[in-house]
């Protein structure tokens, strides 16, 4: 019988839908809105779509005239009944060449006027003096745990179930991406983890070869056996610290502080030693510098972060220079993100492009990851990345978005975002990584004594003091693809560990090993 050609199944391309608003509840903390372009006020040729951003305040880019932006916006502002009050830079980036310049609106008289509003007050002065009057000046965005902050998939509440064992039916969800969430299916839960410990080789066996550095921005890092002498959270600039440090609200350390009576583990609890766990497995030489920017009280916005990622391109720069308090980064992850509302037009914020394409001229490769929405629908600074069919300058290493992948190896996650700004995948799925000894509220299902006095119960769904977890996000699909191109860099190294190499040679090895494990091409 002659053999009937496959059937091939139509192919779509990945909607550009706009990811479910956050619940006011978790943006509240940051004065967040959400813009809505059904009711936001419009301007001629500017087509807003949805962000979340702290409501009375804007940013305003370094590389603009301050005083002239801030000149118009109180023209426009006075009529409104508010005042435009500028906020002292960040102490951190006042020397630095990148950085942004926060301004708060307020009310101005004692009338009745609407709430200050920096989308309003934006669009009210481009309409009034033109685009080019605010250019270098946008919302702060919040990345928030429901959009594309680091955001594994999980639900808010455990499962009932009628019995410990086993169910007589399916669970029923409103999107089959949600099952990610589910304990045993990808969501956060405790594993035990029987293998061996990544083999690290002692400095005598490197021949002389420094260590690949990657650096993270997440929540910081916890303790862990894996981690003791891997992982550093004290690194400074000139004494300054990056990100925070104060102990007190350390989601490593502490891990139920939004609700603190609650008993729940905060959600993004843990992500960044898990992270940390991640590149370490990808690349057990690697030396890990981790941060802490994400808070687990409330969402991050967009000046702290734009401030942390500026101080770790000076850390870079110096190094390059050969300046005293510089350090070496090859590789930086960034499992966050945001959607903004202008993306398509020359309106768009270029402070964190700016950062991110310096980081990449002097040779730091950076991975972000994609989001976890299911659109596609460009995420930034993800979307950065250079898009399918362009072709990116030779002399700056391309920043690389990471999309999920299943524990196949050979399907999508369903919760990924995806698109032609998505260009490299890595499993992002139900991963196996370390975790700080947390003990949540919830209890087993069921627990009982025998007769011999040995306690039996069902697995506790936040009792993670064997120090390993399942968890799933594309918020770690980009840490292990970090870890992996750290891992093609290690035998590439010089061995004057301490001596800066020239730009060109630093660019190019980075080049290289970006051009062999994703399909990004110079």
């Amino acid at each position: 019988m002659e053999q009937q050609p496959e059937e091939k199944r139509p192919t779509r391309k990945p909607l550009d839908r706009d990811p479910a608003p956050p619940r006011p509840s978790s943006i509240a903390t940051v004065e967040g809105r959400v813009l809505d372009p059904a009711t936001a006020i419009s301007v001629k040729g500017v087509r807003p779509r949805p962000t979340v951003y702290v409501g009375p305040r804007l940013v305003v880019s370094k590389s603009v005239d301050f005083e002239g932006a801030l000149a118009v916006l109180r023209a426009v502002a006075e009529p409104l009944g508010w005042v435009v009050v500028p906020e002292r830079e960040d102490p951190r980036t006042a020397n630095l060449k990148f950085g942004v310049r926060p301004v708060r609106i307020d009310i101005g008289s004692n009338r009745a006027t609407i709430a200050p509003d920096g989308w309003t007050l934006l669009q009210q002065t481009r309409a009034q003096f033109g685009v080019e009057a605010v250019r270098g000046v946008g919302l702060e965005h919040v990345l928030a745990s429901t959009t594309v902050v680091a955001n594994p998939i999980e639900m808010s509440h455990p499962i009932e179930m009628s019995h410990p064992i086993e169910m007589s039916h399916p669970i029923e969800m409103s999107h089959p991406a949600a099952t990610y969430g589910l304990p045993g299916r990808g969501g956060r839960q405790p594993v035990a983890f029987i293998g061996a410990r990544p083999r690290r080789c002692a400095p005598k066996e490197l021949n002389g070869r420094r260590r690949p550095v990657v650096a993270v921005l997440d929540t910081g890092c916890g303790e862990h056996p894996w981690l003791d002498g891997v992982v550093r959270t004290d690194v400074r600039l000139a004494g300054t610290p990056i990100g925070y440090v104060d102990d007190a609200t350390n989601p490593e350390l502490h891990p139920d502080q939004n609700g603190p009576m609650d008993g729940s583990i905060d959600p993004t609890s843990g992500h960044g030693t898990f992270i940390a766990g991640l590149i370490h497995q990808a690349c057990p030489d690697a030396d890990i510098l981790s941060w802490r920017v994400v808070p687990s009280e409330g969402p991050l916005v967009e000046s702290d972060w734009i401030v942390a990622i500026a101080q770790v391109l000076e850390l870079v720069r110096r190094f390059t220079a050969g300046e005293p308090g510089g350090r070496r980064i090859d590789v930086l992850s960034l499992s966050m993100g945001y959607y903004h509302e202008t993306p398509d037009d020359h309106l768009f914020d270029p402070e964190l492009q700016n950062i991110l394409t310096e980081l990449g001229r002097l040779g730091t490769i950076v991975v972000c990851s994609a989001g976890n929405d299911a659109t596609s629908r460009p995420s930034f600074p993800a979307a950065f990345a250079p898009w399918e069919g362009t072709i990116p300058p030779r002399d700056v290493v391309p920043v690389v978005s990471v999309g999920a992948q299943n524990p196949n190896l050979r399907t999508d996650a369903l919760f990924s975002n995806a698109g032609q700004w998505v260009r490299a995948w890595a499993p992002g799925a139900a991963l196996v990584s370390t975790v700080p000894p947390f003990e949540g509220g919830l209890l087993p299902l069921a627990r009982t004594t025998d007769d011999e006095g040995r306690v039996r119960e069902c697995i506790d769904p936040d009792d993670f003091r064997g120090g390993f977890a399942v968890w799933s996000g594309t918020s770690f699909a980009a840490p292990l693809l970090a870890g992996r191109l750290a891992a093609a860099l290690a035998p590439r190294l010089p061995k004057k560990a301490a001596e800066p190499q020239p730009v060109a040679t630093v660019v190019n090895r980075a080049w290289k090993v970006v051009e062999e494990l994703t399909p990004i091409r110079r």
